[in-house]
C-alpha cells in the first residue's frame, strides 16, 4: 500500500471518546472507526481502523469530508465537530454517555463497589444546524467480531426510526429520529435541518438495548456525561501553571482508559497500530500491565485522585499469582491469565502493517521488573494512606520473595524482547526496587527481621548492578554482554537508584540525550544493536522522551528538561493525545492510541519541572 496516498486517516487525527467501560475512535470526516463493545478488550464493531472494509459508523454533512474545527468540550471527553457546507453550518456532538446509576449493571458487572454514575452503554451522536441548511447522512455499517462478520438488521418500529443490528453472538440497537433505510449491511438515512434544529441517532448496548426517546432525551445525556467529566475533573488537584491544559488532558485520558468495573487500566484503546510502518511490530494493549503499575499511582497521586488510585491498587490484590506467588506481567481487565494470541490475516491491518494481532503472546513471558513496579505502588499507596490493609501484606511477601528469588536469572526485559533471555539492567534495578520498596513496606508494618533481609538484598542487587551493568566510561549498558544504550535505564534515575549527584547517572542521561535520539527524540534502543526477535526499524517512544525530560530535571538540567518537554507538547495530537511513538522523518504518531504510558510519564516529567520552579520560588 502506498502511504502516499493512504485511505486510513493519521492516528493522531482520530478523537477519543470513553465512558470508562469501553472506548471509540471518530476520524475527522465524522466516522467512528473503532469500538469495541461492551468492553475495552471485545471483539471490535467498527474496526475500519485496521480494514478499510471492518464496519464504520458515520453521523454529519452529506458529501462533506473535511470539518471546520475539532475539539473537546473543555474538561471532558466530549467531542464536538463543526462543519462548513455551502449551505450553511453544523455542529456535531459525540459521547459515550454516562449518567446516575439506576441498579446492577448486567452488561459489564462490577467487581469494585460502583460509583453513583456508571456508563449507560450508549454512544450518542447530537447535531445542530447554526445557520443555513445542511443535508446530513448517517451510515451505520457494523462488521462484527474484528470485521468477520456482517450485520443482520430487522426494524424495530413501524416508523422506521430504530433498528437492531446483530451478528457473532453480539447486538446493539440504532435509534434516531430519521427514517432508517436497510441497504445490505448498512443502516442509512438523510434528512435536511434548518437553522436551529436538532437530529440524533445512537447506537445502544445496554440492558435491554435502552436508548434515548428524542433530540432532548440525546441532548441531556450528553449534558449528564459532560457534568461527570467535570465534576471528576475538578477533584484533581492541577496547578495554576502554563503546562495545566496538559495536565488536564492527560488525566482525562488516563480515567477514560480505566475500567470501571475492576478498577484496571488499560495500556492504550487499539490494538495493532503499528510501531513500524506496514511492519510486522504490531501488538494488542487492551490489557493492564503490572509494570504500569507505579507510574500509574505516581500520576493518579500526584494528582490527589486517590480513590483511582485505591481502586487500581484493590485490582491488583484481586489478582491470581503464578504458582510461586509471582504475578504475570500483564492480566485482562477483568482480571483474566490467559492472553494467548492469535492473529486476523483476514485485515489489511493500519496501511498494511501485519499481523493484526488478538491477544498478547507475551502474558506468559518471564520479566523481573514485575515486582518492583508492584512494591513500589503498594509504597506509595502505603505512604499515601498512612496504612497498609491487611489484605495487601501477603502480596508485599510474595512479591519480595519473588524478586529475591528471580533477580539474578535473564529475562526478557522491559520491552518484551522476543530474543533471547538476558541480564537486563532495568530488570535488575526493578530487583532492587522491589527489595528497595519490600524493606520500608517491612519497616512500616513493625516487621524489623524482614525489614533487615530485604534491605541487604537491595545492596546485594545494587552492588552486582554497580559491578556488572556500568560500562567502561561509566554508563549503564542495556545487559551484562554488551555496552549497548537503552532508554529503560533512564530509570535509575527516576527510582532513585543513584543520587542525581552521581556521574554514573549524569553520564548516562548525557549518553542517551546525545547517542539514542532522533532529533532530540529518545529510542527504546538501537534495533541493529538488540535481540528483539523481530525485523524493522521503530520510531521514537514518546515515554523515553518524556524520561529524559525527568531525567535532566533530576540531574539539575532544568533549561534542557524544560527545552524538551515543550518539543514533546508541541508534537501532540490536535486533541492534546499521544501515540506510544513519534516518526521523526514524517512527523507522525505510531503505535496504539491514546497510550496510557505517554501520558503517565507526561505526567510525572511536568510535575517535576513544576516542583522544581516552586522550590525555587521558596528559595527566593
Amino acid at each position: 500500500m502506498s502511504l502516499d496516498h493512504s485511505p486510513f486517516p493519521p492516528i493522531a487525527d482520530y478523537a477519543f471518546l470513553s465512558d470508562c467501560h469501553t472506548g471509540a475512535l471518530v476520524a475527522p470526516d465524522g466516522s467512528v472507526d473503532w469500538l469495541c463493545i461492551p468492553a475495552f478488550d471485545a471483539p471490535s464493531v467498527f474496526g475500519n481502523l485496521l480494514d478499510r472494509g471492518a464496519g464504520s459508523f458515520r453521523f454529519g454533512p452529506y458529501g462533506i469530508n473535511v470539518p471546520n474545527h475539532r475539539s473537546y468540550v473543555p474538561g471532558t471527553n466530549v467531542l464536538t465537530t463543526t462543519w462548513h457546507t455551502p449551505t450553511g453550518w453544523l455542529l456535531v456532538h459525540d459521547a459515550l454517555t454516562l449518567g446516575p446509576r439506576t441498579g446492577p449493571d448486567l452488561v459489564t458487572p462490577h467487581t469494585r463497589p460502583p460509583s453513583d454514575v456508571d456508563a449507560e452503554h450508549v454512544l450518542v451522536r447530537l447535531v445542530e444546524c447554526l445557520e443555513g441548511s445542511v443535508e446530513i447522512e448517517l451510515v451505520c455499517e457494523p462488521v462484527f467480531d474484528y470485521g468477520r462478520q456482517s450485520a443482520d438488521w430487522s426494524m424495530v418500529d413501524e416508523e422506521w426510526h430504530a433498528a437492531d443490528a446483530a451478528g457473532a453472538g453480539r447486538s446493539f440497537r440504532l435509534s434516531t429520529g430519521l427514517s432508517i433505510g436497510l441497504e445490505g449491511s448498512a443502516a442509512r438515512a438523510r434528512h435536511t435541518l434548518t437553522k436551529g434544529e436538532k437530529a440524533f441517532c445512537a447506537i445502544s448496548w445496554a440492558d435491554g438495548l435502552a436508548s434515548p426517546s428524542d433530540a432532548e432525551d440525546a441532548a441531556a445525556r450528553i449534558e449528564r456525561t459532560v457534568l461527570f467529566w467535570r465534576r471528576w475533573l475538578a477533584r484533581a488537584r492541577i496547578p495554576d501553571h502554563s503546562l495545566r491544559p496538559f495536565l488536564e488532558r492527560s488525566a482525562l485520558t488516563i480515567k477514560g482508559l480505566t475500567y470501571m468495573p475492576t478498577g484496571a487500566t488499560v495500556a492504550a484503546l487499539t490494538t495493532s497500530l503499528p510501531e513500524t510502518p506496514g511492519g510486522e511490530r504490531n501488538w494488542d494493549y487492551r490489557y493492564t500491565w503490572m509494570r504500569d503499575t507505579t507510574f500509574t499511582l505516581q500520576a493518579l497521586h500526584y494528582l490527589n485522585l486517590d480513590w483511582e488510585a485505591d481502586e487500581f491498587m484493590q485490582f491488583i490484590a484481586d489478582l491470581e499469582p503464578n504458582p510461586d506467588g509471582g504475578l504475570q506481567i500483564m492480566y485482562g481487565i477483568d482480571g483474566r491469565r490467559d492472553l494467548t494470541e492469535s492473529t486476523r490475516d483476514d485485515l489489511s491491518g493500519y496501511e498494511g502493517a501485519r499481523p493484526v494481532r488478538i491477544g498478547n503472546g507475551a502474558f506468559d513471558q518471564r520479566q523481573n521488573d514485575v515486582y518492583g513496579a508492584v512494591l513500589d505502588s503498594l509504597l506509595l499507596h502505603t505512604r499515601r494512606n498512612e496504612h497498609l490493609p491487611r489484605r495487601l501484606w501477603p502480596l508485599v511477601k510474595s512479591q519480595a520473595e519473588g524478586a529475591l528469588a528471580a533477580w539474578r536469572e535473564p529475562d526478557q526485559g522491559i520491552w518484551e524482547a522476543r530474543g533471547a533471555p538476558q541480564h537486563y539492567v532495568s530488570s535488575k534495578l526493578m530487583g532492587w526496587v522491589a527489595l528497595d520498596r519490600a524493606s520500608k513496606l517491612a519497616a512500616i508494618r513493625g516487621d524489623e527481621a524482614l525489614h533487615q533481609t530485604w534491605s541487604q538484598a537491595a545492596d546485594e542487587i545494587r552492588a552486582d548492578i554497580l559491578a556488572h551493568g556500568v560500562s567502561d566510561r561509566g554508563v549503564l549498558r542495556q545487559h551484562y554482554d554488551t555496552d549497548a544504550l537503552d532508554a529503560s535505564t533512564l530509570l535509575a534515575a527516576v527510582f532513585g537508584f543513584l543520587p542525581g549527584t552521581d556521574e554514573r547517572i549524569r553520564a548516562t542521561v548525557e549518553a542517551i540525550a546525545s547517542e539514542l535520539t532522533e532529533h532530540g527524540f529518545v529510542l527504546r534502543y538501537v534495533t541493529g544493536e538488540t535481540d528483539d526477535g523481530l525485523s524493522g526499524k521503530e520510531g521514537t517512544f514518546l515515554i523515553c522522551s518524556f524520561w529524559l525530560v525527568s531525567a535532566f530535571s533530576i540531574i539539575g538540567e532544568r533549561a534542557k528538561a524544560a527545552n524538551l518537554l515543550e518539543r514533546l507538547l508541541r508534537i501532540a495530537s490536535p486533541l492534546g493525545l499521544y501515540a506510544e511513538e513519534f516518526e521523526v522523518g514524517r512527523s507522525r504518531h505510531l503505535g496504539n492510541f491514546p497510550q496510557a504510558f505517554s501520558h503517565l510519564a507526561l505526567i510525572e516529567a511536568a510535575a517535576r519541572i513544576i516542583l522544581a520552579e516552586r522550590l525555587e520560588e521558596l528559595s527566593l
